[in-house]
């Protein structure tokens, strides 16, 4: 049965984050199309992984050999990423929008698993093609035609990593205005967060019973 990896990297809990909620739609609906499969979930917000370290980094360029005891240590933290990714048949990553781009702790988790030669810049990479979903909630607007397009970096970074780098094969989906039930001054907009809540959750849903069929027995 497939495997998906499931990455959180909200600070907000279960019940007060939208990205987690979405990407909960999403793995509820893939656990019931694959009872029987295995789910590796990383929240990075209750454990983040460390960033990369001077040792962690070189020690993706160097023999294995030639390690020091540092580079061995670092290197093997990394490994464990790399392989749960590697692993996975599809991939989920809930990514909200802090200060105009994503958290740091994702941003930590994506400098552990992009190695040249091995997961990015290689023709034979595992996880060349694997499917990644990413829900990338924002408290605005920034869809084209915005005032903020142009702040737009979540969805134009991820792009560039997952497409570009890992030629991983990209979905998103986006809930936007979720601050529009907080903010006095978005109140106008609250049926369009609404609207935008709904149809993240229906699509969610639905690109997870998609995928999933896939990779049926």
């Amino acid at each position: 049965m497939a495997t998906l990896l499931h990455i959180d990297s909200s600070v907000f809990p279960h019940g007060a984050s939208a990205s987690r909620a979405v990407a909960d739609a999403f793995r509820k609906t893939w656990e019931e199309q694959h009872p029987e499969g295995t789910v590796i979930y990383r929240d990075l917000s209750a454990e983040p992984v460390a960033h990369i370290t001077a040792d962690a980094h070189s020690a993706g360029f160097a023999d294995p050999a030639a390690h020091s005891p540092e580079q061995a240590a670092a290197f093997a933290e990394r490994l464990t990423l790399i392989e749960e990714l590697e692993r996975a048949d599809a991939v989920l990553i809930g990514a909200p929008m802090y200060n105009f781009t994503i958290p740091s702790t994702l941003k930590a988790w994506l400098d552990h698993v992009i190695l040249m030669g091995r997961t990015a810049a290689n023709e034979d990479s595992e996880v060349k093609g694997t499917p990644v979903t990413v829900v990338a909630s924002r408290g605005g607007s920034y869809a084209p035609g915005t005032p903020r397009e142009d702040s737009e970096y979540v969805q134009n970074y991820l792009s560039a990593i997952f497409t570009g780098l890992l030629a991983m094969d990209l979905d998103f989906i986006v809930p936007e205005l979720t601050m529009a039930p907080h903010n006095p001054a978005m109140a106008e907009l609250v049926p369009l967060f609404e609207a935008s809540r709904e149809r993240s959750l229906d699509d969610a849903a639905a690109k997870a019973k998609k995928l999933a069929q896939r990779f049926a027995a």
